[in-house]
C-alpha cells in the first residue's frame, strides 16, 4: 500500500488532481454569476431570486469547510475527498433541471462537495509534498484557483451561446469525474485508523459553528437584496451563535477547535490576514465593473477583458511566487506580496483618474500580482510543521477566513464605494461620483492592507529566547 512521500504515492499526479479539484471549486462560482442574466429570463424571476443560484453554492461552502476539515482529519482526508468530488460532480449533472427549487437544491449539494475540495485539497498536499516544496505546491492550488474564477465568464457565455444554460453545470462533471479518476490512482491511501486522532466529532460545537457562520453569510448578503431589513437581526444572531460556539468550546471534552491553536501568533496572523486581504481582493470584483462602465464608458466586452486580467495576472504570478517563497522564507514573502498590494491599492485610488484604462490595468495587475504572492506565502506560513492529524481543521480555517473575507468585502466595501459615490441606486451614478468612490474605497482597502502588513512584520521578528 503507497504510503506519504513513497514513489507509489504519484506525487505530480497527485498534485496535478488536487489542482484540478480547486480549479473546480473556484469555477463552480464564476461560471454560473454569467448565466444569472439567461437564468432570470428562462425562469422568469426576479434578479434576487436568481442570485440564490449562487448564494445557494456559497452558503453551504463556507458553514461547512472548518467542518469538513476536521472530519477529514479523523476519517481519512483521501476517503472524504474523493466523497466530495463525487457529490460535485453528480450534483453538477442534477443543475440541468428545469425547476428553479431543484436548481438551488443541487448547487448546494455542490457547495458541499466544494467545501470538501477547497479544505481537503491544502491539506492533502502537506502529505504529498516535502516541507521545502510546500510554497510551490501552494502557489500551484493559487494558480489554479485563480484560472477557473478567470475562465468561468468566458467559458460560460460560451457555453451558452452554443449548447444553452444547461451547458455551464454539465460540463463541470466530466471535469470533476477527470479529477476522481486522477485522485482514486495517485493520492496516498489514508493512515491507519490507529494513527489518526482517537477523539470523537464534535456534532454540538460543528452545528453552533455552521449555524454563526450561515446568519453571518446571510446577513452581509442580504444588505444587497430584497429583503434588506432581515440584515441586523441576522448578523445579531451570527454574534449570539459565535459567543455560544466559544464557551462551548472551552468546555467539550474533544472540540472541533481547540482555542490554543488562535493563540499561536502565526496561525492567528495568518487568519486575520486572510480575511483582510480577501476583503480587498473582493473590492476590485464588486467596484470595478462600475467604475469601468460609468466613469471609463467601457462596454460590456471591454469591461470584461479588462477584469479578466487581474485574475490572469495572479494565475501566472501563482507558481513562480511558490518558488519565491521556498527560496526566501513565507514570512519575507508574505510581507512582499502585501507590500505590492498596498502599492497597487494606492494606484488604483489615485492612477486611473489621470491615465484611465492603463492606469487601472497597471494597478490591478501591481494589486492581483501581489494577492498570489501573498496567499502562497501566508498559507505556506500557516501549515508549515503543523501535526499531520490537525491539517484538515487548519485548511479549513484558512478557507473560511478567505471565504469570510469575500462575503465582507461584496458587502461593506460595496457600500463603502455606494455611499461614497452619493447616488442611489448606484447605477445612476455620474461618472465623477464613481470617480470619487474608487478613490474612497481604495484608500480605505489600502488601510487595510497596512494593518495586515504591520501583522506581517511582526512574523519576521525571531522569538525571543527563554532563558535556561
Amino acid at each position: 500500500m503507497p504510503t506519504l512521500h513513497s514513489p507509489t504515492a504519484r506525487p505530480r499526479l497527485a498534485m496535478f488532481s488536487l489542482a484540478l479539484a480547486m480549479l473546480l471549486s473556484a469555477l463552480g462560482t464564476s461560471i454560473a454569476n454569467i448565466a444569472l442574466p439567461t437564468l432570470a429570463s428562462v425562469f422568469a424571476a426576479s434578479f434576487q431570486q436568481v442570485q440564490w443560484i449562487v448564494l445557494a453554492y456559497l452558503l453551504p461552502l463556507t458553514a461547512l469547510i472548518v467542518s469538513i476539515g476536521r472530519l477529514g482529519d479523523l476519517l481519512g482526508r483521501r476517503r472524504l475527498l474523493l466523497a466530495g468530488v463525487s457529490l460535485f460532480s453528480l450534483a453538477a449533472l442534477a443543475c440541468a433541471t428545469p425547476s428553479l427549487p431543484l436548481l438551488l437544491l443541487a448547487r448546494a449539494c455542490q457547495g458541499m462537495g466544494a467545501a470538501t475540495m477547497m479544505a481537503l485539497s491544502m491539506a492533502v498536499v502537506a502529505d504529498i509534498v516535502p516541507a521545502e516544496k510546500t510554497g510551490t505546491a501552494m502557489g500551484l492550488l493559487g494558480t489554479t484557483s485563480a484560472v477557473g474564477t478567470a475562465l468561468g465568464p468566458s467559458l460560460g457565455g460560451g457555453l451558452i451561446a452554443l449548447f444553452g444554460w444547461q451547458a455551464v453545470f454539465v460540463i463541470q462533471f466530466p471535469l470533476g469525474l477527470a479529477a476522481l479518476l486522477l485522485m482514486a490512482s495517485s493520492l496516498p491511501a489514508d493512515p491507519p485508523a490507529a494513527s489518526r486522532p482517537t477523539r470523537g466529532f464534535d456534532l454540538p460545537g460543528t452545528l453552533l459553528l455552521a449555524l454563526a457562520l450561515l446568519a453571518y453569510a446571510l446577513g452581509m448578503t442580504q444588505r444587497h437584496g430584497a429583503a434588506g431589513g432581515a440584515s441586523l437581526p441576522l448578523l445579531a444572531m451570527a454574534g449570539v451563535l459565535g459567543l455560544a460556539f466559544v464557551q462551548h468550546q472551552r468546555r467539550a471534552a474533544a472540540p472541533l477547535l481547540s482555542l490554543s491553536l488562535l493563540r499561536q501568533s502565526a496561525m492567528r496572523s495568518g487568519l486575520i490576514m486572510s480575511l483582510l486581504v480577501s476583503t480587498v481582493i473582493m473590492a476590485t470584483l464588486v467596484v470595478g465593473p462600475f467604475y469601468l462602465s460609468r466613469s471609463l464608458g467601457l462596454a460590456a466586452a471591454q469591461l470584461g477583458l479588462v477584469m479578466s486580467c487581474g485574475p490572469l495576472a495572479a494565475a501566472l504570478c501563482g507558481v513562480p511566487a511558490g518558488k519565491l517563497v521556498d527560496r526566501y522564507g513565507p514570512q519575507d514573502m508574505t510581507v512582499g506580496g502585501l507590500a505590492a498590494m498596498l502599492a497597487g491599492c494606492g494606484a488604483l485610488a489615485w492612477l486611473p483618474a489621470s491615465l484611465g484604462v492603463p492606469g487601472y490595468l497597471l494597478a490591478l495587475i501591481t494589486v492581483t500580482s501581489g494577492y498570489a504572492l501573498f496567499q502562497a506565502a501566508n498559507n505556506t506560513m500557516v501549515m508549515r510543521g503543523q501535526a499531520p492529524g490537525q491539517r484538515g481543521l487548519i485548511a479549513g480555517l484558512l478557507n473560511l477566513s478567505r471565504n469570510l473575507g469575500l462575503i465582507t468585502g461584496t458587502a461593506l466595501m460595496g457600500a463603502l464605494f455606494a455611499a461614497a459615490s452619493g447616488s442611489h441606486p448606484i447605477t445612476a451614478a455620474t461618472a465623477v461620483a464613481t470617480a470619487t468612490g474608487l478613490h474612497t474605497t481604495f484608500t480605505v482597502a489600502a488601510s487595510l492592507i497596512a494593518v495586515a502588513i504591520v501583522l506581517a512584520w511582526q512574523q519576521r521578528r525571531p522569538p525571543l529566547v527563554q532563558p535556561a
